[in-house]
């Protein structure tokens, strides 16, 4: 390969890091043609760009980028495949689906961590998106403002208003 053929995809590469906040680096050797095509529809539905890069090239990316990726160096061995997505735990998701084909999981980048080794993948699918902490914050807040409106509205509420009437007229 051509120097000027390596640096376009070191380049790319980086481009790609700085893009999306979260990858993943995914052994694929065990996959045949139908399970990786199957794979790559997969991602491509749900978002996931999927790029299979030289380990070289990819460590080179890793040098040139402003985060320390140091901690991943050691996952670059044999075939590496990158998953990057928006969403920390759809890759996750998306190779559990898959664990009967046997695609392994080297290492994540998610949510500003690096996670090393297959045994992470339920920790990674159980992290949350961005929008799924705001619904659960969501529901949280509303949770006592709809229990008092019910609380008024229910049998319970008229003995609340009859209780605050009393209270009212005692004062006066």
């Amino acid at each position: 390969m051509k120097k000027e053929v390596k640096d376009t995809i070191i380049t790319e590469l980086g481009e790609l890091l700085k893009q999306y906040p979260h990858f993943y680096l995914v052994d694929l050797t065990g996959l045949n043609a139908a399970d990786t095509s199957a794979l790559r529809r997969k991602c491509f539905k749900s978002e996931i760009k999927l790029v299979v890069a030289k380990n070289k090239l990819l460590r080179k990316a890793f040098d040139a980028s402003d985060v320390d990726f140091s901690a991943l160096y050691d996952t670059l061995k044999g075939t590496t495949a990158l998953m990057f997505c928006q969403t920390a735990n759809v890759p996750a998701k998306l190779l559990k689906e898959f664990k009967d084909v046997n695609p392994t999981l080297k290492a994540a980048y998610a949510e500003e961590m690096v996670f090393v080794g297959a045994e992470n993948l339920s920790q990674l699918a159980a992290i949350k998106s961005k929008n799924e902490v705001i619904a659960d914050i969501v529901a949280l807040l509303q949770s006592p403002a709809k229990n008092v409106v019910s609380a008024l509205q229910g049998s319970a509420g008229g003995k609340i208003h009859g209780l605050l009437e009393t209270l009212s007229k005692k004062e006066a």
